[in-house]
Protein backbone atom coordinates (compact mmCIF):
# COMPACT_ATOMS: atom_id res chain seq x y z
CA UNK A 1 0.00 0.00 0.00
CA UNK A 2 3.07 1.99 1.03
CA UNK A 3 4.38 1.04 -2.44
CA UNK A 4 1.32 2.21 -4.08
CA UNK A 5 1.17 5.71 -2.78
CA UNK A 6 5.03 6.41 -3.06
CA UNK A 7 4.07 6.01 -6.49
CA UNK A 8 1.04 8.02 -7.15
CA UNK A 9 2.83 11.25 -5.14
CA UNK A 10 5.96 10.67 -7.57
CA UNK A 11 3.46 10.47 -10.71
CA UNK A 12 1.94 13.46 -9.24
CA UNK A 13 5.22 15.17 -8.98
CA UNK A 14 6.14 14.29 -12.46
CA UNK A 15 3.30 15.87 -13.90
CA UNK A 16 3.61 19.60 -12.09
CA UNK A 17 7.52 19.62 -13.41
CA UNK A 18 6.17 18.84 -16.89
CA UNK A 19 3.53 21.50 -16.42
CA UNK A 20 5.83 23.84 -14.80
CA UNK A 21 8.99 23.29 -17.73
CA UNK A 22 6.30 23.73 -20.67
CA UNK A 23 4.57 26.60 -20.04
CA UNK A 24 7.58 28.67 -18.50
CA UNK A 25 10.78 27.35 -19.19
CA UNK A 26 11.66 26.71 -15.77
CA UNK A 27 15.44 25.50 -16.15
CA UNK A 28 14.87 23.82 -12.31
CA UNK A 29 12.31 21.76 -13.32
CA UNK A 30 14.10 20.92 -16.33
CA UNK A 31 17.12 19.47 -14.31
CA UNK A 32 14.80 17.97 -12.35
CA UNK A 33 13.06 15.86 -15.00
CA UNK A 34 16.53 14.81 -16.27
CA UNK A 35 17.78 13.41 -12.58
CA UNK A 36 14.17 11.66 -12.72
CA UNK A 37 14.47 9.80 -16.37
CA UNK A 38 18.46 9.44 -16.00
CA UNK A 39 17.85 5.73 -15.35
CA UNK A 40 16.59 5.72 -18.90
CA UNK A 41 20.40 6.43 -19.84
CA UNK A 42 21.51 3.69 -18.04
CA UNK A 43 19.39 1.07 -18.86
CA UNK A 44 20.32 1.78 -22.41
CA UNK A 45 24.13 2.33 -22.33
CA UNK A 46 23.77 -0.80 -20.93
CA UNK A 47 21.78 -2.57 -23.04
CA UNK A 48 24.32 -1.37 -25.69
CA UNK A 49 27.71 -1.68 -24.03
CA UNK A 50 26.74 -5.78 -23.90
CA UNK A 51 27.13 -5.55 -27.69
CA UNK A 52 30.13 -3.12 -28.34
CA UNK A 53 33.33 -4.10 -28.30
CA UNK A 54 35.48 -3.82 -24.43
CA UNK A 55 37.18 -1.06 -25.63
CA UNK A 56 34.17 1.66 -25.82
CA UNK A 57 33.34 2.76 -22.13
CA UNK A 58 29.81 2.34 -20.40
CA UNK A 59 30.58 5.81 -18.84
CA UNK A 60 31.37 7.25 -22.21
CA UNK A 61 28.04 5.95 -23.65
CA UNK A 62 25.80 7.44 -20.84
CA UNK A 63 27.54 10.99 -21.00
CA UNK A 64 26.06 10.46 -25.09
CA UNK A 65 23.21 9.25 -23.78
CA UNK A 66 22.32 12.43 -21.26
CA UNK A 67 22.34 14.37 -24.88
CA UNK A 68 19.78 12.18 -26.00
CA UNK A 69 17.25 12.44 -22.88
CA UNK A 70 17.85 16.08 -22.62
CA UNK A 71 16.54 16.62 -26.33
CA UNK A 72 13.65 14.33 -25.48
CA UNK A 73 12.77 16.32 -22.82
CA UNK A 74 12.98 19.38 -24.68
CA UNK A 75 11.19 18.05 -27.78
CA UNK A 76 8.49 15.94 -25.94
CA UNK A 77 4.74 16.92 -26.69
CA UNK A 78 2.47 16.49 -23.85
CA UNK A 79 -0.21 15.79 -25.83
CA UNK A 80 1.62 12.63 -27.34
CA UNK A 81 -0.69 10.05 -27.23
CA UNK A 82 2.67 8.25 -26.20
CA UNK A 83 4.89 7.42 -23.36
CA UNK A 84 7.52 10.04 -22.35
CA UNK A 85 9.43 6.83 -21.61
CA UNK A 86 8.82 5.07 -25.32
CA UNK A 87 10.24 8.56 -27.15
CA UNK A 88 13.41 9.23 -24.68
CA UNK A 89 14.21 5.35 -24.81
CA UNK A 90 14.59 6.34 -28.90
CA UNK A 91 15.82 9.23 -28.80
CA UNK A 92 18.67 8.30 -25.91
CA UNK A 93 19.80 5.81 -28.44
CA UNK A 94 19.95 7.90 -31.23
CA UNK A 95 21.92 10.52 -29.13
CA UNK A 96 24.34 7.54 -28.54
CA UNK A 97 24.52 5.95 -32.27
CA UNK A 98 25.44 9.36 -33.62
CA UNK A 99 27.99 9.68 -31.17
CA UNK A 100 29.56 6.37 -32.18
CA UNK A 101 29.16 7.33 -35.36
CA UNK A 102 31.17 10.35 -35.36
CA UNK A 103 33.90 8.51 -33.80
CA UNK A 104 34.13 6.76 -37.04
CA UNK A 105 35.57 3.13 -34.94
CA UNK A 106 34.14 0.61 -36.93
CA UNK A 107 36.63 -0.83 -39.58
CA UNK A 108 36.26 -0.36 -43.02
CA UNK A 109 36.85 -4.30 -43.55
CA UNK A 110 34.28 -4.74 -41.19
CA UNK A 111 31.63 -2.45 -43.25
CA UNK A 112 32.61 -3.53 -46.40
CA UNK A 113 31.50 -7.08 -45.27
CA UNK A 114 28.53 -6.57 -43.78
CA UNK A 115 27.45 -4.89 -47.45
CA UNK A 116 28.72 -7.72 -49.00
CA UNK A 117 26.86 -10.47 -46.66
CA UNK A 118 23.53 -8.23 -47.03
CA UNK A 119 24.20 -7.78 -50.95
CA UNK A 120 24.41 -11.37 -51.11
CA UNK A 121 21.01 -12.33 -48.99
CA UNK A 122 19.27 -10.53 -51.51
CA UNK A 123 20.55 -11.64 -54.29
CA UNK A 124 20.02 -15.63 -52.77
CA UNK A 125 16.48 -14.82 -51.76
CA UNK A 126 15.52 -13.41 -55.39
CA UNK A 127 17.34 -17.09 -56.31
CA UNK A 128 15.39 -19.30 -54.08
CA UNK A 129 12.82 -17.01 -52.62
CA UNK A 130 13.25 -17.65 -48.97
CA UNK A 131 15.94 -17.38 -46.45
CA UNK A 132 19.50 -18.80 -47.35
CA UNK A 133 21.08 -21.09 -45.33
CA UNK A 134 24.41 -20.52 -43.90
CA UNK A 135 26.16 -22.86 -46.54
CA UNK A 136 24.55 -20.92 -49.45
CA UNK A 137 25.73 -17.93 -48.26
CA UNK A 138 29.34 -19.12 -47.53
CA UNK A 139 29.29 -20.53 -50.74
CA UNK A 140 28.36 -17.60 -52.68
CA UNK A 141 30.77 -15.09 -50.70
CA UNK A 142 33.67 -17.86 -51.95
CA UNK A 143 34.62 -18.36 -47.69
CA UNK A 144 33.88 -21.07 -45.70
CA UNK A 145 30.84 -21.62 -43.34
CA UNK A 146 33.47 -21.09 -40.45
CA UNK A 147 34.67 -17.93 -41.95
CA UNK A 148 30.99 -16.47 -42.32
CA UNK A 149 29.76 -16.86 -39.15
CA UNK A 150 32.89 -15.75 -37.52
CA UNK A 151 32.33 -12.33 -39.81
CA UNK A 152 29.12 -12.46 -38.31
CA UNK A 153 30.57 -11.94 -34.95
CA UNK A 154 32.71 -9.07 -36.25
CA UNK A 155 29.67 -7.26 -37.70
CA UNK A 156 27.72 -7.77 -34.54
CA UNK A 157 30.80 -6.13 -32.29
CA UNK A 158 30.70 -3.68 -34.61
CA UNK A 159 26.49 -2.90 -34.86
CA UNK A 160 25.32 -0.14 -32.77
CA UNK A 161 22.41 0.56 -34.21
CA UNK A 162 20.60 -3.03 -35.44
CA UNK A 163 17.02 -2.91 -35.80
CA UNK A 164 16.82 0.36 -34.56
CA UNK A 165 18.21 1.73 -37.61
CA UNK A 166 15.24 0.65 -39.87
CA UNK A 167 13.09 2.72 -37.53
CA UNK A 168 14.42 5.84 -38.56
CA UNK A 169 13.92 8.69 -40.87
CA UNK A 170 15.12 12.12 -42.37
CA UNK A 171 13.36 15.44 -41.23
CA UNK A 172 13.18 18.34 -43.16
CA UNK A 173 16.66 19.67 -41.27
CA UNK A 174 18.07 16.33 -42.61
CA UNK A 175 19.01 14.85 -39.25
CA UNK A 176 17.57 11.24 -38.25
CA UNK A 177 14.81 11.17 -36.12
CA UNK A 178 13.03 8.09 -34.86
CA UNK A 179 9.59 7.22 -36.13
CA UNK A 180 8.15 8.60 -33.10
CA UNK A 181 9.29 11.98 -33.54
CA UNK A 182 7.38 11.73 -36.96
CA UNK A 183 3.81 11.06 -35.32
CA UNK A 184 1.27 13.85 -35.76
CA UNK A 185 -0.73 16.10 -33.69
CA UNK A 186 -4.06 14.45 -33.67
CA UNK A 187 -5.92 17.14 -34.27
CA UNK A 188 -3.84 18.13 -37.63
CA UNK A 189 -2.47 14.86 -39.52
CA UNK A 190 -0.91 14.95 -42.47
CA UNK A 191 -2.20 12.15 -44.78
CA UNK A 192 0.71 11.35 -46.66
CA UNK A 193 2.98 11.11 -43.74
CA UNK A 194 0.68 8.87 -41.69
CA UNK A 195 0.63 6.84 -45.41
CA UNK A 196 4.65 6.66 -45.36
CA UNK A 197 4.81 5.52 -41.85
CA UNK A 198 2.28 2.49 -41.83
CA UNK A 199 4.36 1.76 -45.35
CA UNK A 200 7.58 0.95 -43.49
CA UNK A 201 5.79 -0.82 -40.28
CA UNK A 202 4.23 -2.69 -43.03
CA UNK A 203 7.22 -3.64 -44.80
CA UNK A 204 9.18 -4.18 -41.65
CA UNK A 205 6.82 -6.44 -40.30
CA UNK A 206 6.59 -8.24 -43.49
CA UNK A 207 10.06 -8.64 -43.86
CA UNK A 208 10.36 -9.91 -39.54
CA UNK A 209 7.55 -12.61 -40.74
CA UNK A 210 9.17 -13.94 -43.48
CA UNK A 211 12.91 -14.59 -41.00
CA UNK A 212 13.30 -18.47 -40.41
CA UNK A 213 12.11 -19.09 -37.29
CA UNK A 214 15.05 -18.94 -35.18
CA UNK A 215 15.83 -15.30 -36.17
CA UNK A 216 12.67 -14.45 -35.71
CA UNK A 217 12.55 -15.65 -31.63
CA UNK A 218 16.36 -13.80 -31.25
CA UNK A 219 14.10 -10.50 -32.45
CA UNK A 220 11.20 -11.11 -30.44
CA UNK A 221 12.95 -11.68 -27.66
CA UNK A 222 15.48 -9.02 -27.85
CA UNK A 223 13.35 -6.44 -28.73
CA UNK A 224 10.34 -7.33 -27.42
CA UNK A 225 10.92 -9.40 -24.70
CA UNK A 226 14.14 -7.19 -23.52
CA UNK A 227 16.00 -9.69 -23.20
CA UNK A 228 20.15 -10.29 -23.37
CA UNK A 229 22.03 -12.34 -26.15
CA UNK A 230 22.80 -14.53 -22.91
CA UNK A 231 19.37 -14.68 -21.60
CA UNK A 232 17.83 -15.31 -25.04
CA UNK A 233 21.20 -17.90 -25.37
CA UNK A 234 19.62 -19.72 -22.05
CA UNK A 235 16.11 -19.49 -23.59
CA UNK A 236 17.14 -21.71 -26.84
CA UNK A 237 19.91 -23.55 -25.16
CA UNK A 238 22.61 -22.51 -27.38
CA UNK A 239 25.97 -19.93 -27.10
CA UNK A 240 25.48 -16.25 -26.71
CA UNK A 241 27.80 -16.10 -29.61
CA UNK A 242 25.68 -18.08 -31.35
CA UNK A 243 22.94 -15.69 -30.45
CA UNK A 244 24.63 -12.80 -31.75
CA UNK A 245 25.16 -14.48 -35.22
CA UNK A 246 21.39 -15.25 -35.23
CA UNK A 247 20.65 -11.55 -34.44
CA UNK A 248 23.43 -10.54 -37.12
CA UNK A 249 22.01 -12.42 -39.85
CA UNK A 250 18.59 -10.98 -38.77
CA UNK A 251 19.38 -7.52 -38.91
CA UNK A 252 21.20 -8.30 -42.31
CA UNK A 253 18.53 -9.88 -43.82
CA UNK A 254 15.94 -6.94 -42.75
CA UNK A 255 18.30 -4.46 -43.76
CA UNK A 256 18.55 -6.47 -47.60
CA UNK A 257 15.13 -6.58 -47.66
CA UNK A 258 13.60 -3.25 -46.85
CA UNK A 259 16.72 -1.98 -49.48
CA UNK A 260 15.15 -4.32 -52.04
CA UNK A 261 11.66 -3.36 -51.81
CA UNK A 262 12.86 0.71 -52.25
Amino acid sequence: MNRTLETNVKAIELRDLWRRYKSTGDVQARERLVVAYSPLVKYVSGRMASGLPAHVEEADLISYGLVGLISAIERFDLDREIKFETYAITRIKGAIIDELRSLDWVPRSVRARAREIEKANSKLEHTYQRAPTDEEMALELEISVDEFQEALLQISNSTVAALDELWTVSDASGDQVSLLDTIQDPDAPDPSEVMDQTDLKDRVADAIARLPEREKLVVALYYYENLTLREIGEVLGVTESRVSQLHTKAVLRLRSRLTAAE
